[in-house]
């Protein structure tokens, strides 16, 4: 068997791994959002792996890997990004499969941070934008040979910057410009705790993320031959390990007791952080980067809340804050050009730079999306709708149906009440549990 044909195994197993996370993003939003939510966060994943899988091969990705244009852009392969010429033995069509994973976890990062009050119409419109403006742009000047910021000598092995610093910060912006769930913050500036529904829920999404990082990660060599594959792998358990140490143990010392939400964002957060140097850096460099983003996911879930934004899943502070902090880690623990570890400054100023780059252009990608879906389809739900929960007013279902009456009912999308002359999600918002 040839070496065209081994890669092309390795990536489409990879790029398969990365599209089951979005399975972890659905279940891990699910458990940290209210009951009443769970069917919704559930769709916008549908929505990401449908709308937006389409929106990237028919143009995200020329935009993002076709022929340069000043650094900045690409101008064609759309609607046929088979036609991109690989300087690698791997077969085009293996390639855009993964690179549409890659897209679709970008989608899922703000998803979570716009749970519980946003129109779902405004979140496909979200999606779309993403696809095809947000993620490719970001990633052309990273990873297009001829953008600007790899020419510059920018390190981002898997995306601690192109997805998830973007991500993140666009998160942000959204929120922000979404405003708080009903009863989240009060006048005094103290904050209300929206227990999350299902903790093991949640952990169960988390499990499968961190399976799929593997491949995230170890996937972006491209090459079933290449040397690195299994330090690689390495580099993303100890991380994503040490990140959920650090958690576990300073909300022990905190509050007492060891906090099962900031323990799977510990550890969601050392896999952020070792993404963009997981090919670069010595072990003992991973385990510290995921020690340190232990940390910084903490106070960045504080820094957030105090600034009032409502982050129902914490992708603010995991992906955002964390996707900047790999980025600017590679600069310092790099084998080669590393502040730390060979005293040169050349890396670590072009890692800043590029670090500066994706917050800005994150932000302002994220209130450009915001301000489109007002101008457009309306970006924040009716509040009878956040109300009543999303799950009703969007989807017609609840997510947990504990009513016997129900149970011989079809599962196909119907509205209940009309069917019935039952409300089960009546107009006061209390949840089915």
């Amino acid at each position: 068997m040839s070496l065209l044909h081994v890669n092309a195994v390795w990536v489409v197993i990879a790029a398969a791994m990365v599209l089951f996370m979005e399975g972890g993003f659905s279940l891990l939003e699910a458990g940290f959002v209210r009951t009443k939510n769970a069917v919704n966060v559930t769709m916008k994943i549908f929505v990401d792996l449908t709308v937006g899988t389409l929106a990237f091969w028919i143009i995200g990705f020329g935009i993002m890997y076709g022929k340069d244009a000043f650094g900045l852009v690409g101008i064609n392969l759309f609607g046929n990004p088979e036609n991109i010429h690989l300087s690698i033995p791997l077969p085009s069509a293996a390639f855009v499969l993964f690179q549409i994973g890659f897209a679709v976890a970008c989608i899922s990062i703000v998803s979570g941070a716009v749970a519980e009050r946003m129109n779902f119409n405004a979140y496909i419109v979200t999606a779309v934008l993403i696809c095809i403006v947000i993620y490719p742009l970001s990633g052309h000047w990273i990873w297009n040979s001829n953008g600007w910021l790899a020419k510059l000598g920018m390190k981002d092995f898997a995306g601690s910057a192109a997805i998830h610093a973007v991500g993140g910060l666009a998160a942000f912006s959204m929120a922000k410009i979404l405003g708080p769930r009903k009863g989240r913050f009060n006048s005094d500036g103290s904050t209300n705790v929206f227990a999350p529904s299902n903790i093991p829920l949640a952990s169960a999404g988390t499990f499968i993320l961190w399976f799929g990082w593997f491949a995230f990660n170890t996937g972006s060599t491209l090459d079933a031959s290449n040397n690195s594959l299994a330090s690689i792998a390495l580099n993303t358990m100890l991380a994503g390990a040490s990140g959920g140490t650090t958690a576990l143990f300073l909300t022990i010392k905190k509050y007492g007791k060891a906090d099962p939400s900031m323990t799977i964002n510990g550890v969601l957060s050392g896999l952020v952080a070792i993404t963009a140097g997981c090919a670069y850096v010595s072990q003992w460099s991973a385990i510290l980067i995921g020690l340190i983003s232990g940390i910084i996911v903490i106070f960045a879930t504080l820094l957030v809340d105090n600034l009032k934004v409502d982050d129902p899943v914490g992708a603010v502070a995991v992906h955002g804050f964390n996707g900047v902090f790999g980025t600017i880690a590679v600069g310092l623990f790099d084998h080669s050009q590393g502040l730390l570890t060979t005293g040169r400054f050349s890396l670590i100023i072009i890692q800043l730079l590029g670090a500066l780059v994706v917050v800005l252009w994150g932000l302002l990608g994220g209130a450009l999306m915001a301000k489109v879906c007002e101008w457009t389809v309306g970006l924040r739900a009716e509040e009878r709708e956040e109300e009543e929960g999303l799950d009703m007013s969007y989807h017609g279902i609840p997510a947990y149906n504990e009513l016997e009456r129900f149970t011989d009912l079809p599962s196909s999308l119907y509205n209940f009440e009309e069917t019935t002359g039952i409300s089960i999600a009546p107009a006061s918002g209390k949840e089915i549990v």
